[in-house]
């Protein structure tokens, strides 16, 4: 097991940087990694985005500063072959020291625009003309008949 962090000896000494927007995939994953819960490259906050677990993680250690550790450990694949996974975390003196800090208010900031995510209506394709839609007449004539 490969376990990367930087060091924590200063964890109660250090001012954390918190991503600014609280709606952010960075906000969602540090709000994950503040409440003491481990995320693996799987989880479902992903599933339909563009990003990767790591590509967050490293822009959170390069550009934020967060001492988050990565355990690396072997797994079996949907089509049978063995990989490598990695989970990531915070250590539990650095999330007690962010939370004494600021890092509560800005954690409730974060839930909020969760909460206020959820309950957004999903936008409805049905308002929209698509091509499929449109009668054959209707149209603009590009190709002739």
């Amino acid at each position: 097991m490969t376990t990367r962090s930087t060091s924590t000896s200063s964890a109660s000494s250090k001012t954390f940087r918190y991503p600014k927007m609280p709606g952010t995939l960075r906000a969602d994953v540090l709000a994950v990694l503040l409440a003491s819960d481990d995320m693996t490259g799987i989880e479902s906050i992903f599933d339909q985005r563009k990003q990767s677990l790591s590509t967050v993680i490293r822009a959170l250690i390069r550009k934020y500063g967060w001492p988050i550790e990565r355990r690396d450990f072997p797994t079996n694949t949907a089509d049978g072959r063995a990989g490598w996974a990695s989970v990531y975390c915070l250590p539990q003196e650095v999330i007690d020291a962010a939370l004494a800090g600021s890092g509560r208010d800005w954690l409730d900031g974060v839930r909020a625009a969760q909460a206020a995510r959820r309950r957004r209506p999903l936008r409805s394709p049905a308002g929209a003309k698509s091509k499929a839609s449109v009668a054959p007449g209707d149209g603009d004539d590009a190709c002739p008949e």
